[in-house]
């Protein structure tokens, strides 16, 4: 196949909501989504799916990937698997299946070999980035032994920052993993420090030390913004933690901190109200409030 007439969008949350609008502009190509709480009419897939013209919603996983040249699969870490297969037996001959998901490198060959068992074509390929506000734009590492191939056509078709980076298999995936220790580890351990800190009335202090170490322009909005990253997306950053402990754990190193990591990603996820607060230390009062934790109001110092 040298061109693309029918993509399957698998997934439907975060990912490939900011991708969507990129695939449903594409000329003279049909774009199919399937998401599972598509079944939900009030669930966040359902919504935004329904805001686009021109994304046609299947009625199964199966179904969404009859037809198609390109399935591209965008869920949650924990769901990667689940949903790959689902779509395979719908899976056309020779069809590229693109796997964007936040995955151990165990689990993209487990990927790989499904795909190739069903005739399909499997690319690896991992985010380097935060997907918004880029969307297809962002910065993609692809792997595996079809990934020199697909580079032309994911670029002609709006995947404008695909790298080649191996012809094995897993190699991208322990590359963002293995990034995702520090950038989810960072998020994790801000929350943590933060409130502890805001209970005993030193956050100031705190936040105001670490520009010493780790220089920024502005650590109280950036902690707020990393703060509230994990509230909106601690459970499926949760999952992504999982995969992450997983591939620490092949690479024969106990996953000490990605496993404590997932634990508290996984914690800020009840916290959703907070994030109608939009300054760092009203956000930290709501969780703390909501976590049954006394508040310390008061202006202390440490110096």
């Amino acid at each position: 196949m040298s061109s693309i007439g029918r993509i399957c969008l698998l997934g439907f949350g975060e990912v490939g909501g900011a991708m969507s609008s990129g695939l449903a502009s594409l000329a003279g190509v049909d774009l199919v989504a399937w998401d599972v709480q598509f079944d939900a009419p009030a669930s966040m897939p359902s919504l935004q799916v329904k805001r686009h013209g021109h994304i046609r919603q299947a009625s199964s996983a199966e179904q969404a990937a009859l037809g198609c040249d390109l399935v591209i699969s965008a869920v949650t870490a924990g769901q990667a698997l689940i949903a790959a297969r689902s779509v395979l037996p719908g899976l056309e001959p020779n069809a590229w299946f693109l796997d964007v998901n936040s995955v151990s490198p165990g689990t993209k060959r487990e990927l790989a070999n499904a795909v190739s068992a069903a005739g399909g074509r499997f690319v690896e390929a991992v985010v380097m980035s935060a997907i918004a506000p880029r969307g297809m734009a962002s910065p993609m590492l692809t792997g595996g032994p079809h990934a020199a191939a697909f580079l032309p056509l994911g670029r002609s078709i709006g995947f404008t920052n695909l790298r080649l980076y191996s012809e094995e298999h897993g190699r991208a995936a322990a590359t963002k993993m293995c990034r995702s220790v520090l950038v989810k580890g960072v998020e994790a351990l801000l929350a943590e420090a933060l409130l502890a800190a805001r209970h005993y009335g030193v956050e100031d202090d705190v936040l105001a030390s670490l520009g010493d170490l780790f220089p920024r322009p502005d650590w109280n909005r950036h902690a707020c913004y990393m703060i509230a990253r994990s509230v909106e997306h601690g459970v499926r950053r949760a999952e992504e933690m999982h995969e992450v402990a997983r591939t620490v754990a092949e690479s024969g190193l106990e996953p000490l901190m990605s496993a404590a990591c997932a634990q508290r990603q996984q914690w800020a996820a009840q916290f959703a109200a907070a994030l109608e607060q939009q300054e760092l230390k009203a956000m930290l009062d709501a969780i703390l409030a909501a976590n049954s934790l006394p508040v310390n109001q008061g202006e202390h110092s440490i110096a």
